[in-house]
């Protein structure tokens, strides 16, 4: 379990289905974080995205076509090393599979939130992740969504950047066609001859 659900949990309120097992989330959720400034933005909680998603794999498709609807990425990235994952690998299989899928979407601009600072059995990982995040450039955050340690400072900046990021238009939806059923003809006519209404059948 990254956090992703316990993040939205504490800073909006939604109150999206949290449990200790991964891929809890079936559906994004959507809460309005509101920062100390006054300012508010919608947080998107996506479901997880597993290797080969961009191909299909599991609901990968779906979930991915959910992304597109935002303009900052934030990559929660467990660093606590306590079910034994590799922070960088993760990081690395996510990015595959958005440039896989779309390669102006591998572009969006992302955050690295490392989370469970908490639990972290020792800053390997983390240093680790770190060193990934000053090459390719990309901010990263120290976090933990049990505690809240982190967020308030995470929120906040994410606020200033999201005023940075141009509105993009979202992409046309294919067209649908709406089938309806005929409309039904006339049968009769209707005359009025000496105050008296006279209806006629028609022929078609």
């Amino acid at each position: 379990m990254c956090g992703k659900s316990t993040i939205l949990s504490m800073v909006t309120a939604a109150t999206p289905k949290i449990a200790e097992y991964h891929f809890t989330t079936l559906e994004p959720n959507l809460g309005v974080v509101k920062t100390e400034f006054g300012d508010s933005f919608v947080l998107a909680d996506i479901p997880g995205i597993i290797e080969g998603a961009s191909k299909g794999t599991g609901l990968g498709i779906r979930f991915l076509k959910h992304i597109e609807r935002t303009r900052l990425l934030l990559h929660i990235i467990d660093v606590s090393g306590s079910e034994g994952r590799n922070p960088v690998q993760d990081f690395n299989v996510i990015n595959t599979e958005l440039k896989e899928y779309s390669e102006k979407l591998s572009k969006r601009k992302q955050i690295i939130v490392a989370n469970k600072i908490d639990i972290m059995q020792d800053e390997t990982l983390y240093n680790e992740l770190e060193n990934l995040a000053k090459e390719k450039n990309i901010e990263i955050f120290k976090i933990s969504a049990a505690t809240k340690e982190g967020l308030n400072k995470l929120f906040t900046h994410v606020s200033e950047i999201l005023k940075t990021l141009p509105k993009e238009e979202l992409e046309e939806a294919e067209e649908i066609k709406v089938y309806t059923l005929k409309e039904e003809e006339k049968q009769f006519s209707i005359k009025i001859e000496d105050g008296i209404y006279i209806v006629e059948r028609t022929c078609n």
